[in-house]
């Protein structure tokens, strides 16, 4: 589900606020995994980067930018997750904040084929194959968790534990992630309702069909700001080791950035700064805590 599925839905609520080895280039197929090894960072130098503005850092994403990703829909701002993580990005890489431009390019648009007039695109998409005979991402930046959703104040409004759903009714789409985390991870006293789409998986939360729907977090997002009043994210499913969805940088086909960035990203994570920043924006601020 996640972001390629909420594009059109997202359109029309243009008002709501709510809502990071070597420098190798990518392989044929467009991914970046293979540009991991060979040159050694030097090639990563803030000088030796073939940019879209040279001295400068390119960074896209779409408008209206929502919460929790970004901040009062301004991306250069340095609040919201993306955009702190598109700053940390830069700043391994040399960049002053000063020295990021942010330019706007349509979800859709982004993993278009083509030339980009960016250096890379920061905006919830996801890592699929489809995408990758397009454009090349980076190493995933994000692993997209699942979330449980329920109606606010309802009886499992507060639960901090997967334990304490063991006997909910629970509403899930076909086909998804969410579905198998359902069944791997909360193993229901009685089996999850599957319905076909994300609207009957919804419209049961709202007729009190189902005690709680589990999604993906963006998604969670989504449906507690614009789809369903008086609801709450309970809380996130712990991410699972196998099968996860990644949200990638995006960069124009066989740009030879993608090695740096992965560089950057691999940084981020082993210092434990990605970790910092994600528990920041989307788990403190974002009420969307990590079930035990």
């Amino acid at each position: 589900m996640s972001r390629s599925s909420l594009t059109s839905a997202v359109a029309g609520l243009a008002a709501l606020t709510f809502v990071t080895a070597a420098c190798a280039p990518a392989d044929s197929t467009g991914d970046a995994k293979a540009s991991t090894s060979a040159t050694g960072t030097a090639a990563c130098a803030k000088d030796k980067l073939k940019l879209t503005k040279p001295g400068r850092l390119t960074v896209a994403t779409d408008k209206p930018a929502f919460e929790p990703w970004f901040k009062n829909d301004d991306p250069s701002n340095g609040q919201g997750f993306e955009s702190a993580v598109a700053y940390a990005v830069a700043n391994r890489l040399g960049f002053a904040k000063n020295e990021v431009t942010w330019t706007t390019e349509s979800f859709d648009s982004s993993y278009a084929p083509g030339p980009k007039k960016f250096d890379f695109d920061i905006n919830q998409i996801s890592i699929t194959p489809e995408r990758r005979k397009a454009v090349t991402f980076s190493d995933g930046y994000y692993d997209v968790a699942q979330a449980v959703v329920a109606a606010d104040g309802g009886k499992y409004a507060g639960v901090t534990s997967v334990n304490e759903l063991k006997n909910a009714r629970i509403a899930v789409q076909v086909g998804t992630t969410a579905l198998q985390a359902v069944r791997k991870q909360i193993q229901p006293s009685t089996q999850p309702q599957v319905f076909n789409n994300q609207i009957d998986t919804i419209n049961a939360l709202k007729n009190k069909q189902v005690d709680v729907v589990v999604l993906d977090l963006p998604t969670a997002f989504y449906v507690t700001a614009a789809q369903v009043k008086n609801s709450k994210i309970v809380g996130q499913l712990p991410r699972s080791a196998d099968g996860t969805e990644q949200f990638g940088l995006l960069l124009q086909r066989g740009n030879p950035l993608a090695g740096c960035l992965n560089v950057a990203i691999g940084q981020l994570k082993s210092s434990g700064e990605l970790a910092r920043i994600q528990n920041q924006w989307l788990t403190s601020s974002a009420g969307a805590a990590v079930l035990k």
